[in-house]
């Protein structure tokens, strides 16, 4: 196999996987159908949430034991099993919960995996380039499988299809993941040895004493406004009379073209402060969104300037968290890197749903947009820091 026909496969692989999270958007529409409301989306995240951050923190002790690539496989069949649990329920149950701790530990292992085993195919100097490229494969799958699903609905179909549609994508995707495992350990073990993945608590600590600490925590916020934006969207989308597929094609369009211009794109001298000026524009599109009523094409432009603030914007911090990374400890990093992004996505939810049902979605996009200026503030000092550092390096060498 080909290095090219490797990576066609692996970011396919990722494309078709990615739809699973895509699909947790879907989740407050399937659980009408039997009576469960947003509180109940909550802790279904929550239960998630705990599946994933366990998941990520011993993702490396598996693929230790079992390959990177092989433990990706596995991971895809449990996404599998999760979607079409979802899709049989019934009722808030036991297979509400089962679904909820696959898709945990399904989704834990392709998100904290993912990025390893990139980095240990390509240089440092094309980290940013495969991390956007991957990006857009993962950004793509999961923007698209809310469309699939409103296009299935008006086609006479259910949600519940929809699962069952993309249970079966990711089981396809697992049997790629097992197709290349040869491919990538020969490409991988040409570029030296392997460093062992496992977290530990002591690592733990040598991350948060690193440059690596800011990326890891604002992962963490970032996917907080994301998942506060998106996992609700049907019913932001409901109370204005808008169609929710009309936000998520608008920002998977606009986060997949911006992802691909700016594959090659390093973020400049001054990474943080591109960061920052990104993430300002998508704290601005969340105040446009408290005030847009129904109108469409505000609708729009609200999905597309989110899409380039927080959809440009992460592959360039995920970048950091490798560069800033101290190295012996680099796949532990992303992995913890990993942790803290699920507990944004999957925890915050939890927080979501109860103010959603008590205070009013309003409340909550107020919550949002205040998180989403504290990152872009937490950048934006940063980028401050480093453009001093490199002033006094200028002066020095003069």
């Amino acid at each position: 196999m080909t290095r090219s026909t490797m990576f066609t496969l692996f970011y396919l692989a990722s494309f078709l996987q990615a739809g699973a999270y895509g699909l947790t958007f879907m989740l407050p529409r399937l659980f009408e159908g039997f009576g469960g409301n947003e509180k109940v989306v909550g802790v279904m995240l929550f239960i998630t949430a705990i599946a994933t951050l366990l998941t990520v923190y011993f993702s490396g002790h598996l693929s230790d034991r079992f390959g990177r690539v092989p433990t990706l496989g596995g991971a895809c069949l449990s996404i599998a099993a999760a979607l079409a649990s979802y899709g049989l329920a019934t009722d808030v149950g036991v297979s509400l919960v089962f679904a909820s701790v696959a898709l945990g530990v399904g989704w834990g292992l392709t998100y904290a995996l993912s990025p390893i085993v990139l980095t240990g195919l390509v240089n440092v100097e094309e980290r940013v380039r495969y991390f956007a490229i991957l990006s857009v494969a993962v950004m793509a799958g999961f923007g698209l499988s809310p469309v699939m699903t409103s296009l299935m609905e008006k086609s006479g179909m259910t949600v519940n299809d929809a699962f069952f549609v993309t249970a079966v994508l990711c089981a396809l995707a697992g049997t790629i993941f097992f197709a290349i495992t040869g491919s990538v350990r020969n490409q991988a073990s040409a570029r030296g040895p392997e460093v062992r993945s496992s977290l530990s608590f002591a690592s733990v600590v040598v991350i948060m004493k690193s440059k690596a600490r800011l990326p890891v925590i604002m992962v963490c916020m970032g996917a907080s406004v994301f998942a506060g934006m998106n996992n609700f969207q049907t019913v932001f989308a409901d109370e204005r009379g808008l169609n929710y597929a009309d936000y998520f094609l608008a920002y998977t369009i606009t986060v997949v073209l911006f992802r691909l211009v700016l594959a090659r794109f390093k973020g400049g001298r001054n990474p943080y402060l591109t960061i920052a000026i990104l993430q300002y524009v998508m704290f601005g599109s969340i105040a446009l969104f408290l005030g847009i009523g129904g109108h469409v094409s505000l609708y729009l432009l609200v999905a597309f300037l989110f899409g380039i603030g927080y959809g440009v914007s992460y592959p360039i911090l995920a970048a950091m968290a490798a560069n800033d990374a101290e190295p012996e400890i680099l796949p532990q990093t992303l992995q913890f890197f990993a942790l803290s992004y699920f507990i944004g996505i999957f925890g915050f939810p939890l927080v979501a749903g109860w103010m959603m049902v008590e205070m009013g979605s309003s409340a909550l996009l107020m919550l949002v947009v205040a998180m989403a200026g504290i990152e872009a503030t937490m950048a934006l000092m940063r980028s401050i820091s480093v453009r001093a550092a490199l002033a006094s390096v200028a002066s020095d060498t003069r």
